[in-house]
């Protein structure tokens, strides 16, 4: 057997151009496999690790789906605001632990800028309970001090002490920024590779206070200096959405129907859970075609490798028959060919891995930063191996097609090549 892989090594290496190729076709078939797998786990796995220890999130009245996205992943916008005194009604309620407010509608340069409270810094967790830690500097104390994420503060080279301008709205646009109100950095987090790194973080109170002579996202009038406002009281009126924790996991559903239920304005209570299951139900036709995609250019490749050892065959019959000069039965004939198989297969499966590893190495940092997607380098999964010992039991089984001819070949011609 030996001997046999051997000889199926020096064959191989005896047509290096078409060997090569069909060994790319196989490869690049894997890396897009395990791509997909990899990009569908991780942003699974992103999303869910995104916000833990959050018993509900309340905003407006709207789909669950729609409330998570805009609340937690800061993708989209909410329908309609959530007045302060509900908020302050809901967080005093006898089940509710801790309250964090949130207030959207600001950016900066395309990152999101989040109007909150100490409770958040306190309060919120990600992954497996984290807590937010501060890499440098401290939580904002002043009206117009701001705490950014790490991906803030790398891409824009944000340092302590730096100052930024907040614009109005998600567009950066030089009419609808509040440039006579810079903000002071004054902390960066550490990453967390959820939003929370794409997060400018300033007070509820600075939120009010930049829209001072604001109205409908327009400038009606002259705003006052950072000075004057900051001599002022200042009281949110609207919020965009609450995380709740609550004393006990028991009484989620209850508090959840009477959020529902809301006399004054009307409301939605969403566990984080159930919208998140809710939204991996809507992407998993995406995910089974992206699968199946994949799946398909993994059967192209192999009969890419089919092809290549049936083309060949005809021409290496003289081959084959100085191996029955040599001794060799049609048996070995055989399983020289399919050794060929074999060998291109796995040797597809360890360039397509490694390939696969090297794009990752490269794209890991741009894809985090643009997409908010961290995507780690961690060994493959059981389910990853299963995908490669599958892709090799089809290149061994495709390689039992020209191995077969090549059997009969050798019996009919003998040692005499027929032409």
């Amino acid at each position: 057997m030996a001997a046999i892989i051997r000889l199926a090594w020096q064959s191989l290496a005896n047509r290096k151009a078409t060997a090569i190729l069909t060994l790319l076709t196989v490869a690049i078939s894997v890396t897009l496999l395990l791509g997909v797998e990899k990009v569908r786990t991780q942003a699974k796995s992103s999303f869910a690790n995104t916000i833990s220890e959050t018993d509900l999130i309340v905003g407006s009245r709207s789909g669950q789906v729609n409330l998570l996205l805009y609340s937690v992943f800061r993708i989209g916008n909410a329908t309609n605001n959530i007045d302060w005194q509900s908020y302050q009604e809901i967080s005093q309620h006898r089940s509710v632990k801790w309250a964090i407010p949130i207030s959207l509608g600001d950016s900066h340069q395309g990152f999101r800028v989040i109007g909150t409270n100490g409770a958040y810094f306190k309060h919120y967790r990600y992954g497996q309970k984290q807590p937010l830690q501060l890499a440098q500097g401290e939580v904002f104390d002043s009206l117009f001090e701001t705490v950014i994420g790490a991906d803030v503060a790398r891409k824009l080279d944000y340092k302590i002490g730096d100052e930024i301008i907040i614009a109005h709205g998600i567009s950066d646009l030089s009419f609808n920024r509040h440039d006579n109100l810079p903000f002071k950095v004054v902390g960066i987090l550490e990453p967390t590779g959820t939003p929370v790194d794409r997060s400018v973080h300033v007070s509820l109170e600075a939120i009010e206070a930049i829209h001072v002579g604001w109205e409908s996202g327009a400038r009606l009038g002259s705003t006052p200096g950072a000075d004057v406002l900051a001599a002022r009281q200042f009281e949110p009126k609207q919020i965009t959405a609450v995380l709740l924790g609550l004393n006990s996991k028991m009484q989620t559903f209850a508090l959840q129907r009477e959020i529902n239920n809301y006399p004054k304005e009307p409301l939605s209570a969403i566990m984080p859970g159930i919208a998140l299951h809710e939204l991996w139900g809507m992407m998993s036709v995406a995910e089974q075609a992206l699968l199946v995609v994949s799946g398909f250019v993994v059967v192209a490749g192999l009969l890419g490798m089919l092809t290549s050892l049936l083309t060949s065959l005809n021409e290496r019959r003289r081959e084959m028959a100085i191996l029955r000069a040599m001794g060799a039965r049609p048996g070995h004939i055989f399983f020289l060919l399919t050794s060929e198989a074999t060998l291109l297969t796995a040797l597809g499966v360890v360039v397509g891995t490694s390939l696969l590893y090297l794009i990752l190495l490269l794209t890991q940092p741009i894809i985090q930063s643009q997409f908010g997607l961290l995507i780690p380098i961690t060994a493959p999964t059981n389910y990853e191996l299963l995908l490669l010992l599958l892709v090799q039991l089809a290149g061994m089984l495709v390689g039992i097609i020209p191995a077969v001819r090549a059997y009969r070949h050798s019996l009919s011609d003998g040692m005499t090549i027929k032409v």
